[in-house]
């Protein structure tokens, strides 16, 4: 039987929508410094998933969080974007896109304050029960944070693996019927042909590699939003784009964990996609000289389909997160699993 189109309103209690849920939660912690907040509204035993690995329990979320401001105390998170679907009556998920500017003021794990200034994007993707967060999915483009403070990625990338970072993504099964289950739960039926959609072109332009039929997925004027704050526009800058992330990892295969779409007057219908990509180090050296071995990324893209076309992208994967795994790899560890914040 078909999840119902909203959740109950218990869902997202005491808020009116799930919208104002998150936007006022997000402002109450990090606007307000109402840090302590956060054990209010995470679950003692949430899931946070990263791209250094899998973390459990509020305290590191709230430890995590107090961190981040600590290292940048005028830091905004700008909200672009909320696509939100039901997870049954009690359940919603949240794939929450926003801008984050500020700049360098207090210690970091990244070294001392520089000063400077910073923009980059991030998604959290949060599975909410009767008003709890209960699972997140969180991804940063922290190598263009690292890229903004005037450090060097791999230089960085390599103190942290050799502090023990490197570890990879944790691997989930999103089972068999994605358009029905995701790793957050069963689906409505609603939005099928555009989540079609977006799982086709991932099958056959990432892990197929028919790169020319780009054309069929995409709008001719598609923009492309993707890291290191860089914006493609057209078909054929979206497609070399997509080649030379998978010339470094050749045997690349890209597995979709979970979905969201969501229409709303004005914003259109927007498609949420939590992917992980793995494959082994072995082909073009934009990472450094190649390791032969296994590397995984955690993404989430968000889709703005139109006319049964993608118009334009969001895309957020860690360049940082694989240059620790490759730093860890030459260092002869797997690494350990490192710890994400709200």
């Amino acid at each position: 039987m078909p999840n119902p189109a909203h959740p109950d309103p218990r869902a997202h209690a005491p808020y009116a929508t799930v919208e104002e849920y998150i936007n006022v939660w997000t402002d109450r912690i990090w606007q307000d410094r109402g840090v302590g907040l956060i054990r209010d509204c995470y679950a003692p035993e949430v899931v946070v998933h990263g791209a250094g690995g899998t973390v459990t329990g509020v305290e590191p979320v709230v430890h995590g969080t107090l961190q981040r401001i600590t290292s940048f105390p005028d830091r905004i998170g700008g909200a672009e974007d909320i696509i939100w679907e039901a997870r049954g009556e009690d359940a919603f998920i949240s794939s929450h896109r926003a801008l984050h500017t500020g700049s360098h003021g207090g210690h970091s794990v990244y070294g001392p304050p520089t000063g400077r200034s910073f923009a980059f994007r991030g998604i959290a993707h949060c599975l909410v029960r009767y008003g709890w967060f209960v699972e997140e999915w969180l991804v940063r483009d922290e190598y263009e944070l690292v890229r903004s403070l005037g450090l060097d990625p791999a230089e960085v990338a390599a103190g942290l693996a050799a502090r023990g970072g490197g570890a990879r993504p944790t691997a989930q099964d999103p089972g068999a019927d994605l358009l029905a289950t995701g790793v957050s739960g069963a689906r409505p039926a609603a939005h099928r042909e555009e989540c079609e959609l977006v799982l086709t072109q991932f099958h056959e332009l990432w892990n197929q590699c028919y790169l020319d039929r780009t054309e069929r997925f995409f709008a001719p004027d598609v923009r492309c939003h993707t890291t290191r704050t860089r914006t493609l526009q057209g078909t054929a800058q979206h497609r070399d784009e997509v080649i030379s992330l998978l010339g470094s990892l050749p045997d690349a295969q890209v597995t979709v964990l979970d979905l969201a779409a969501h229409t709303e007057p004005g914003r259109g219908t927007r498609v949420a996609a939590v992917w992980r990509l793995e494959g082994h180090y072995s082909g073009v050296p934009a990472y450094g000289p190649p390791t032969g071995r296994p590397v995984s990324l955690l993404g989430i893209s968000h889709y703005l389909v139109r006319d049964g076309r993608i118009a334009e992208e969001w895309r957020v994967y860690d360049e940082l997160a694989l240059l620790v795994q490759l730093a860890a790899q030459r260092l002869g560890g797997a690494g350990a699993p490192g710890g994400q914040s709200a």
